[in-house]
């Protein structure tokens, strides 16, 4: 079985020499056993409790409350859900930092296909805020509009198939009204920046509606500097 002195069960570990001195002060971490001359000698076990230690301090807890752990009766249980806590705050955190670089690399991507100024930094920062609230209200306008859609193509085949035209009927009117509340809840939580002025605006719903667009801008007058053009949609539901 192998034996580590203090320096070797100290590089081990990446603490210092004094730190496993310490611990034996505190009761801790007693040597198995000493050598001749009186240095400390330390077994695998010794090592796999320090490790033990090492990783309790960096939860931040005390050497008495470490001292408490160790002395249950199945140690092994406690240390085992605060490993399962650790993980599940290190996987939160680097989350965290994986949707930040995201965040980075898409304001690099921006920076890159337009010219740089604060103005243009501060309109891809608002895109940014509230890309995913409006990536989520087009999902839900989608999904409401499934059953609309399979309305329509059930009404056309009935009629096709059967002669009776009244549920084609049912759909106008229903996908009138869907269609209706749809559009005035989009439009009321959308907002837009003028590539000019780099103001953000609201146009009438009845501007917008007519509006020639693409899936990430829609060609309207800007209501502060009166320039007309593609102007960049952006989440506007939060002032709401």
């Amino acid at each position: 079985m192998s034996k580590y002195t203090t320096g070797e069960l100290a590089k081990l570990c990446g603490v210092t020499v004094r730190t496993v001195q310490y611990y034996d002060t505190r009761g801790i971490l007693i040597p198995s056993e000493l050598s001749e001359g009186g240095r400390r000698l330390y077994s695998e076990e010794d090592l796999k409790r320090m490790k033990v230690i090492c990783f309790l301090r960096e939860l931040d807890l005390p050497i008495d409350a470490i001292s408490q752990i160790l002395k249950e009766e199945h140690p092994e249980k406690v240390i085992s859900l605060l490993v399962e806590q650790q993980e599940t705050i290190l996987s939160e955190e680097i989350s965290a930092k994986q949707e930040k670089l995201a965040k980075l690399r898409e304001l690099k991507n921006g920076l890159n296909s337009r010219s740089f100024s604060l103005e243009s930094i501060g309109d891809i920062a608002i895109i940014m805020q509230g890309k995913k609230k409006l990536k989520k209200m087009r999902w839900m306008m989608v999904l409401t509009g499934l059953p609309v859609t399979a309305l329509q193509w059930f009404s056309i085949l009935f009629w096709i198939i059967r002669g009776i035209w009244w549920p084609f009927v049912v759909w106008v009117i229903v996908a009138a009204v869907w269609g209706t509340i749809v559009s005035r809840y989009y439009f009321r939580n959308v907002k837009y920046i003028c590539p000019e002025c780099h103001e953000v605006f609201k146009p009438t719903m009845k501007e917008a509606f007519w509006a020639n667009h693409t899936p990430n801008t829609r060609k309207l007058t800007c209501t502060e500097c009166g320039h007309k053009g593609f102007c960049v949609e952006i989440w506007g539901g939060d002032d709401q």
